[in-house]
Protein backbone atom coordinates (compact mmCIF):
# COMPACT_ATOMS: atom_id res chain seq x y z
CA UNK A 1 0.00 0.00 0.00
CA UNK A 2 1.21 3.38 -0.86
CA UNK A 3 0.37 6.49 0.57
CA UNK A 4 0.53 9.90 -1.56
CA UNK A 5 0.54 13.80 0.16
CA UNK A 6 1.83 17.24 -0.01
CA UNK A 7 4.71 18.18 1.94
CA UNK A 8 6.78 22.27 2.07
CA UNK A 9 10.39 21.84 2.35
CA UNK A 10 10.37 24.55 4.84
CA UNK A 11 13.71 26.36 4.52
CA UNK A 12 13.30 25.91 1.03
CA UNK A 13 9.58 27.03 0.79
CA UNK A 14 8.75 24.46 -1.78
CA UNK A 15 6.03 21.89 -1.98
CA UNK A 16 6.80 18.56 -2.66
CA UNK A 17 4.81 15.10 -2.86
CA UNK A 18 6.13 12.56 -0.57
CA UNK A 19 4.78 8.44 -0.68
CA UNK A 20 4.46 6.29 1.70
CA UNK A 21 5.27 2.50 1.61
CA UNK A 22 3.43 0.48 3.90
CA UNK A 23 4.36 -3.27 4.47
CA UNK A 24 1.33 -5.87 3.43
CA UNK A 25 1.01 -6.36 6.95
CA UNK A 26 0.90 -2.88 8.26
CA UNK A 27 -2.60 -2.61 8.93
CA UNK A 28 -3.33 -6.22 10.23
CA UNK A 29 -0.82 -5.66 13.40
CA UNK A 30 0.61 -3.91 15.87
CA UNK A 31 4.00 -4.19 14.73
CA UNK A 32 6.29 -1.46 14.68
CA UNK A 33 8.99 -0.90 11.26
CA UNK A 34 12.44 0.38 10.21
CA UNK A 35 11.55 3.19 8.19
CA UNK A 36 13.63 3.76 4.72
CA UNK A 37 14.00 7.17 2.92
CA UNK A 38 14.66 7.48 -0.63
CA UNK A 39 14.87 10.35 -3.02
CA UNK A 40 13.38 10.98 -6.20
CA UNK A 41 10.28 9.30 -5.21
CA UNK A 42 8.32 9.36 -8.61
CA UNK A 43 10.66 6.70 -10.05
CA UNK A 44 10.67 4.24 -7.08
CA UNK A 45 7.18 2.76 -7.54
CA UNK A 46 5.35 2.95 -10.96
CA UNK A 47 6.49 3.26 -14.26
CA UNK A 48 3.68 5.34 -15.61
CA UNK A 49 5.39 7.76 -12.59
CA UNK A 50 8.71 7.73 -13.81
CA UNK A 51 10.54 10.50 -15.07
CA UNK A 52 12.03 8.52 -17.64
CA UNK A 53 9.67 5.51 -17.69
CA UNK A 54 10.98 3.41 -15.58
CA UNK A 55 10.88 2.52 -11.90
CA UNK A 56 12.95 0.81 -9.15
CA UNK A 57 9.50 -1.41 -8.88
CA UNK A 58 10.23 -0.71 -4.80
CA UNK A 59 6.79 -2.04 -3.95
CA UNK A 60 6.87 -5.39 -5.51
CA UNK A 61 10.28 -6.15 -4.62
CA UNK A 62 9.37 -5.46 -0.88
CA UNK A 63 5.51 -6.91 -1.41
CA UNK A 64 7.33 -10.11 -2.83
CA UNK A 65 9.86 -10.47 -0.62
CA UNK A 66 10.37 -11.04 3.60
CA UNK A 67 11.62 -7.43 4.18
CA UNK A 68 8.74 -5.36 6.44
CA UNK A 69 9.80 -1.73 6.14
CA UNK A 70 8.36 1.20 5.55
CA UNK A 71 10.14 3.41 3.06
CA UNK A 72 9.05 7.42 2.09
CA UNK A 73 9.78 8.45 -0.69
CA UNK A 74 10.43 12.50 -1.59
CA UNK A 75 9.68 13.42 -5.34
CA UNK A 76 12.62 15.43 -6.96
CA UNK A 77 12.84 19.20 -8.05
CA UNK A 78 12.12 19.39 -11.52
CA UNK A 79 11.51 22.68 -11.89
CA UNK A 80 13.64 24.25 -14.88
CA UNK A 81 13.92 20.33 -16.92
CA UNK A 82 15.65 19.55 -13.96
CA UNK A 83 18.14 21.71 -12.66
CA UNK A 84 16.79 22.45 -9.12
CA UNK A 85 17.26 19.02 -8.54
CA UNK A 86 21.01 19.33 -8.66
CA UNK A 87 20.91 22.42 -6.47
CA UNK A 88 18.59 20.34 -3.98
CA UNK A 89 20.79 17.14 -3.78
CA UNK A 90 24.19 19.03 -4.27
CA UNK A 91 25.26 19.71 -0.33
CA UNK A 92 27.74 22.08 -2.12
CA UNK A 93 27.75 24.98 -4.51
CA UNK A 94 29.35 23.69 -7.91
CA UNK A 95 30.12 26.50 -10.05
CA UNK A 96 31.95 24.57 -12.91
CA UNK A 97 29.73 21.62 -13.39
CA UNK A 98 26.86 22.97 -15.40
CA UNK A 99 29.74 23.24 -18.73
CA UNK A 100 30.61 19.44 -17.94
CA UNK A 101 27.24 18.48 -17.50
CA UNK A 102 24.74 20.31 -19.70
CA UNK A 103 27.09 23.23 -21.41
CA UNK A 104 25.33 25.75 -19.63
CA UNK A 105 27.45 28.43 -17.90
CA UNK A 106 25.60 28.25 -14.14
CA UNK A 107 26.11 27.69 -10.48
CA UNK A 108 24.58 24.18 -9.50
CA UNK A 109 24.28 23.03 -5.93
CA UNK A 110 24.29 24.32 -2.49
CA UNK A 111 21.04 23.58 -1.41
CA UNK A 112 20.72 19.97 -0.04
CA UNK A 113 21.83 20.95 3.52
CA UNK A 114 18.71 22.76 3.59
CA UNK A 115 16.71 19.70 1.86
CA UNK A 116 18.71 16.78 4.63
CA UNK A 117 17.55 19.38 7.31
CA UNK A 118 13.80 19.22 6.32
CA UNK A 119 14.14 15.30 6.49
CA UNK A 120 15.98 15.00 10.03
CA UNK A 121 14.24 17.77 11.99
CA UNK A 122 10.37 17.82 10.23
CA UNK A 123 9.61 15.15 7.63
CA UNK A 124 11.30 12.38 10.41
CA UNK A 125 9.54 13.54 13.34
CA UNK A 126 6.02 13.52 11.49
CA UNK A 127 6.48 10.20 10.39
CA UNK A 128 7.46 8.72 13.46
CA UNK A 129 4.38 10.35 14.89
CA UNK A 130 1.74 9.06 12.43
CA UNK A 131 2.81 6.14 11.49
CA UNK A 132 4.19 2.60 13.55
CA UNK A 133 8.04 3.24 13.04
CA UNK A 134 11.48 2.03 15.10
CA UNK A 135 12.94 6.08 15.56
CA UNK A 136 16.21 4.39 15.72
CA UNK A 137 16.07 2.15 13.20
CA UNK A 138 16.14 4.42 9.94
CA UNK A 139 18.53 4.24 6.66
CA UNK A 140 18.35 6.51 3.56
CA UNK A 141 19.29 5.86 -0.34
CA UNK A 142 19.61 6.83 -3.49
CA UNK A 143 21.45 6.89 -6.71
CA UNK A 144 23.06 9.46 -8.58
CA UNK A 145 22.74 12.47 -6.88
CA UNK A 146 20.72 10.73 -4.87
CA UNK A 147 23.75 8.85 -4.01
CA UNK A 148 25.51 12.23 -3.22
CA UNK A 149 22.72 13.87 -0.91
CA UNK A 150 22.50 10.35 1.13
CA UNK A 151 26.18 10.19 1.84
CA UNK A 152 26.07 13.92 2.93
CA UNK A 153 23.30 12.76 5.32
CA UNK A 154 24.75 10.20 7.03
CA UNK A 155 27.70 12.10 8.11
CA UNK A 156 26.45 15.23 8.41
CA UNK A 157 23.52 13.98 11.02
CA UNK A 158 25.71 10.43 11.74
CA UNK A 159 23.34 10.11 14.77
CA UNK A 160 20.45 9.43 12.70
CA UNK A 161 20.91 7.38 9.82
CA UNK A 162 22.40 3.54 10.84
CA UNK A 163 21.91 2.09 7.33
CA UNK A 164 23.07 3.86 3.84
CA UNK A 165 22.88 2.72 0.47
CA UNK A 166 24.46 5.46 -2.31
CA UNK A 167 23.88 3.49 -5.72
CA UNK A 168 26.10 5.09 -8.87
CA UNK A 169 26.94 7.76 -6.67
CA UNK A 170 27.48 11.31 -8.42
CA UNK A 171 30.59 11.99 -5.72
CA UNK A 172 32.03 14.10 -8.67
CA UNK A 173 29.82 16.67 -7.93
CA UNK A 174 31.20 17.91 -4.72
CA UNK A 175 34.04 15.20 -4.80
CA UNK A 176 36.52 17.15 -2.49
CA UNK A 177 33.91 18.57 0.03
CA UNK A 178 32.42 14.98 0.38
CA UNK A 179 35.60 13.61 0.76
CA UNK A 180 36.68 16.35 3.64
CA UNK A 181 32.74 15.53 5.42
CA UNK A 182 33.56 12.04 5.93
CA UNK A 183 37.24 11.95 6.90
CA UNK A 184 36.01 14.33 9.50
CA UNK A 185 33.02 12.98 10.86
CA UNK A 186 32.97 10.51 13.43
CA UNK A 187 29.43 8.12 12.68
CA UNK A 188 28.41 6.43 16.00
CA UNK A 189 25.51 4.27 14.58
CA UNK A 190 26.38 3.59 10.99
CA UNK A 191 26.05 0.16 10.99
CA UNK A 192 26.09 -0.65 7.32
CA UNK A 193 26.71 1.15 4.37
CA UNK A 194 26.42 -0.26 0.58
CA UNK A 195 27.62 1.65 -2.20
CA UNK A 196 28.61 0.47 -6.24
CA UNK A 197 28.82 2.18 -9.07
CA UNK A 198 28.60 0.46 -13.05
CA UNK A 199 31.36 0.51 -15.65
CA UNK A 200 29.12 1.94 -18.33
CA UNK A 201 27.75 5.01 -15.93
CA UNK A 202 27.36 7.90 -17.89
CA UNK A 203 25.96 11.15 -17.60
CA UNK A 204 26.64 14.45 -20.10
CA UNK A 205 30.29 14.68 -20.50
CA UNK A 206 31.06 12.44 -17.20
CA UNK A 207 32.27 8.82 -18.36
CA UNK A 208 32.14 5.60 -16.79
CA UNK A 209 35.85 5.96 -15.67
CA UNK A 210 34.97 9.16 -13.81
CA UNK A 211 32.17 7.26 -11.66
CA UNK A 212 34.34 4.19 -11.06
CA UNK A 213 37.33 6.46 -9.84
CA UNK A 214 35.14 8.87 -7.37
CA UNK A 215 33.46 5.81 -5.72
CA UNK A 216 36.25 3.90 -5.07
CA UNK A 217 37.79 7.17 -3.42
CA UNK A 218 34.54 7.77 -1.26
CA UNK A 219 35.28 3.28 -0.18
CA UNK A 220 38.34 4.00 0.76
CA UNK A 221 37.57 6.88 3.12
CA UNK A 222 34.40 5.35 4.36
CA UNK A 223 35.33 1.62 5.34
CA UNK A 224 37.23 3.01 8.24
CA UNK A 225 34.36 4.86 9.42
CA UNK A 226 31.64 2.42 9.36
CA UNK A 227 31.21 -1.21 10.74
CA UNK A 228 30.18 -2.36 7.66
CA UNK A 229 31.21 -1.31 4.39
CA UNK A 230 30.76 -3.06 1.22
CA UNK A 231 31.69 -1.39 -2.55
CA UNK A 232 30.63 -2.85 -5.60
CA UNK A 233 32.20 -2.28 -9.42
CA UNK A 234 29.02 -4.27 -11.52
CA UNK A 235 29.93 -4.74 -15.14
CA UNK A 236 27.96 -3.49 -17.81
CA UNK A 237 25.75 -1.56 -15.26
CA UNK A 238 24.52 1.53 -16.88
CA UNK A 239 23.04 4.94 -14.98
CA UNK A 240 19.33 3.84 -14.86
CA UNK A 241 16.12 2.79 -12.58
CA UNK A 242 16.34 -1.02 -14.55
CA UNK A 243 19.78 -1.30 -13.32
CA UNK A 244 19.14 -0.43 -10.07
CA UNK A 245 16.19 -2.72 -9.67
CA UNK A 246 18.47 -5.48 -10.57
CA UNK A 247 20.62 -4.67 -7.24
CA UNK A 248 17.83 -4.68 -4.62
CA UNK A 249 18.30 -8.49 -3.47
CA UNK A 250 21.89 -7.93 -2.87
CA UNK A 251 21.30 -4.62 -1.74
CA UNK A 252 18.40 -5.46 0.70
CA UNK A 253 20.33 -8.93 1.75
CA UNK A 254 23.35 -6.68 2.87
CA UNK A 255 21.49 -3.91 4.68
CA UNK A 256 18.91 -6.20 6.35
CA UNK A 257 20.20 -9.13 7.01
Amino acid sequence: MIETFKVTITPLQRERTVRVYLPPSYHSSDKSYPVLYMHDGQNLFFDEEAGYGMAWKMGEFLDSSSYELIVVGIDCNTENEGNKRLDEYGPWENKDIGKLMRNLDETFGGEGKQYVEYIVNELKPFIDDNYRTIPNDTAMAGSSMGGLISTYAAFQYPNVFNRIASLSSAYWFNQKEIEELVAQSEPTVIQKFYLDVGTQEASGDVDAAMYVDSSERLYKLIKGKVIECKFEIIEGAEHNEIAWNKRLPEIFAFLYE
